[in-house]
């Protein structure tokens, strides 16, 4: 009797469940494999990228050489290697740029930068080695960050989030154009006194001031329903938005009490990271302190009712029109509960009807 296995082919695929469970690993692995081999090569050419520029600036190849040395280079490596791209003479203007960039950022930093490490050369000045991170963000990101960013600690700041969050390059540019690094963190809140020392911080960190709602097109006259209904219905952009981690839990989701009466903040999510809630109310209004204590219950109440084993403190967040600083220093320094406030900026549109249109061109006649 033949007791070897029969195998079960489906549309010319192996169904055997050990096989396809092993094929899918495999698939995984070489995923990975992908990513890590794309990393290795983006690392290397950086780093060739930064040998050049570190050799321009301590070599002070325009001082000994004249202005023209970086195009006479370019120029010398293209027809020495014609089938390579990356010599034009804008890119090696770039790589020299990108180094001096850190370099003199390093050089003026009063504080040592953990990043980037100085080291010793037989070049008369210290030079810089290319921090490890940095082989996880594309060539042209690089480039986007040196030239837009005011400081060292905001181009950290950016490459950091790039390699953590697999911004895109348009996702980078948008980023930067808002000032994301400026608002993240920005957010009024009383976490130091109602979070553990342990959290506060990252709980912090999690919020930002302003919120940029510009994927939305609101009419000039709008109130808080219209905003939410607009934010769920671009729920992805609105995630993208709030930042990395963020889940959609729910809208106007009822928190049931014990003796039966119900409530429904506006909106619910959940932070992955932090393995909390975050329930936030949105107001088209400036902030008033009434509105603190109406989300200090709502908090509370998802502690009590949704909060799990494992789960942290919630946190609620009011995002609102505008604000007084102090007044809402103020209005949160009693709460027991962690509160953030922060501020929306849209673009409104105008819905002009077509006797406006008349009026207006009757004036220029």
């Amino acid at each position: 009797m033949d007791d070897k296995p029969t195998f079960v082919y489906r549309d010319g695929m192996l169904s055997d469940t050990r096989y396809v469970e092993w094929l899918s690993d495999v698939k995984a692995r070489f995923r990975q494999s992908q990513i890590k081999a794309s990393i290795r090569v983006n690392t290397a050419m950086l780093e060739f990228y930064w040998g050049v520029g570190r050799d321009l600036v301590a070599l002070r190849a325009e001082e000994r050489w004249g202005a023209g040395v970086v195009k006479q280079f370019a120029l010398d490596m293209r027809q020495a290697f014609p089938s390579i791209t990356g010599f034009s003479d804008s890119n090696v203007k770039y790589m020299k740029q990108w180094y001096s960039f850190y370099f003199e950022g390093v050089t003026k930093s009063q504080q040592p930068v953990g990043q980037i490490k100085k080291e010793k050369s037989q070049q008369p000045t210290d030079q810089l080695e290319m921090p490890e991170i940095f082989g996880h963000v594309p060539w042209f990101h690089h480039v986007h960050i040196i030239s837009k960013c005011q400081s060292l600690d905001e181009a950290l700041f950016y490459i950091n989030k790039v390699a953590e969050e697999g911004w895109s390059r348009s996702i980078l540019e948008n980023k930067i154009a808002s000032n994301f690094f400026l608002s993240q963190g920005a957010a009024v809140t009383n976490f130091e006194r109602t979070l553990p020392s342990s959290q506060n911080s990252l709980a912090k960190e999690m919020l930002k001031d302003p919120y940029h709602f510009d994927f939305l097109s609101m009419k000039a006259e709008y109130d808080e329903r219209d905003l939410e209904e607009a934010l769920v219905a671009n729920i992805t952009q609105f995630l993208l938005e709030l930042g990395k981690g963020f889940s959609f839990v729910g809208r106007q989701m009822e928190l049931q009490m014990p003796g039966g009466q119900t409530f429904f903040p506006d909106l619910v999510f959940y932070h992955i990271p932090q393995h909390r809630y975050v329930i936030i109310e949105l107001k088209t209004v400036k902030y008033i302190p009434e509105f603190a204590g109406k989300l200090n219950f709502y908090v509370t109440a998802v502690d009590a009712l949704l909060r799990g084993e494992g789960d942290n403190p919630s946190v609620g967040l009011i995002i609102c029109k505008s604000t007084d600083k102090t007044i809402v220093e103020w209005s949160l320094k009693d709460i027991n509960k962690p509160l953030g406030v922060a501020t929306y900026q849209l673009q409104e549109v105008v819905d002009r009807t077509m006797a406006e249109l008349e009026l207006r061109t009757k004036k220029f006649l």
